[in-house]
This record gives structure tokens, C-alpha cells and sequence, in this order.
């Protein structure tokens, strides 16, 4: 919070894992809620944004996430994050006891459909890490095509272009902050 954050998660994972564990495990709900009481005791912002964050329908299911859900919203926090969610029903069922906003954690087919989640609600919905997987393999193909002897001009429509450049390092602002701040 000091350092500039606007929203923070505490979750119910066992961090770090031990040496030589095999998969996930989470902390007691005892635990998981003593986090969150204690990030929520010492927020000094009341416009930051601290989310309890269980992974009970990735590890442990419905009922245990339902009464991990219901523990963390009386804690005080803001949100509540669901990572592992699948199924409609899985949503359904915490959207019942909860009157907090959700985030989902990953996405599948049956969860895709924005509407229903707003209606069930989820107000963020995370997609996965597609766009980084896609920035990899772009950047694995270009330097692989260079490598073999391949030319930059054969590479033309498959990187960004410069006006789609400018907007995403955001060139007008940045020539405008040149000449306001080093004259």
C-alpha cells in the first residue's frame, strides 16, 4: 500500500510450497481469515482494494469454498477471488451466499458469457495468459525466422505496424513530456 498499490489478494494457498511437495494444499480457514482481518486492520487507504482469494473450487470443492467465501466476506474485505471455477453451477452456488463482487480466475467455454456472469456477480473475469503465450510464440517464430537466414521485410505483416506502435508506447504523450519537461 505504501508503494503505490490500489488492490491487493491474500489467498488460502500454502506459500511457499515445501520442498518436494507434490501439487497445491491451502492454510486452514482459521488462517486464510486471520490474513485477511489483519490486511484489513492495517489498510491505511480506505480506497484500497484488499480481495480474499481461495482456491476451494481448484482444490477442495463447492462446500468447502462456500464456507471459506462466507468466512472471508465477514473479514471486512472487498472482493473475493475465485480461482479454479469450471462450471455455472460452481458460480451459482457461491453467488448465492455471497454479497460481495467476484473475480474469476481463468476462463472456460461454459464461463464465457458476460452477461450471465455480471448477472451471477462477477465483475472481473479474468482470461487466462493468452496474450502472453501469443507474445512468446511471436517473438519464438520472428527470432527463429531470423535465425535461418530469413528477411525482416518478409516478416512486414506479421509485426505491428508503426502507427500501432505509437499508440501502444504512446508516442504523442511522450514527445509532448520531451519538450514540456527537457527544454
Amino acid at each position: 500500500e505504501t508503494a503505490g498499490v490500489s488492490g491487493l489478494t491474500i489467498e488460502d494457498t500454502v506459500l511457499p510450497t515445501a520442498f518436494g511437495a507434490t501439487g497445491e494444499s491451502m492454510i486452514s480457514i482459521a488462517e486464510f481469515t486471520g490474513k485477511l482481518k489483519a490486511a484489513v486492520a492495517a489498510r491505511q487507504d480506505p480506497s484500497l482494494v484488499v480481495i480474499g482469494r481461495t482456491n476451494g473450487l481448484k482444490l477442495s470443492g463447492i462446500p468447502d469454498t462456500i464456507e471459506r467465501v462466507k468466512a472471508a466476506q465477514d473479514t471486512g474485505v472487498d472482493a473475493i477471488f475465485l480461482v479454479g471455477g469450471t462450471k455455472r453451477a460452481e458460480i451459482e452456488a457461491v453467488h448465492k451466499i455471497c454479497r460481495l463482487p467476484l473475480i474469476l480466475g481463468g476462463g472456460t467455454p461454459e464461463l464465457s458469457d458476460k452477461q450471465w456472469l455480471a448477472d451471477h456477480g462477477v465483475r472481473i473475469a479474468l482470461q487466462g495468459h493468452q496474450p502472453l503465450y501469443a507474445a512468446v510464440k511471436a517473438v519464438y517464430d520472428t527470432l527463429k525466422h531470423l535465425r535461418e537466414g530469413g528477411s525482416t521485410a518478409a516478416l512486414k505483416d506479421k509485426v505491428a505496424s508503426e502507427e500501432l506502435l505509437d499508440i501502444a508506447m504512446k508516442q504523442k504523450d511522450y514527445k509532448r513530456w520531451q519538450s514540456e519537461y527537457l527544454k
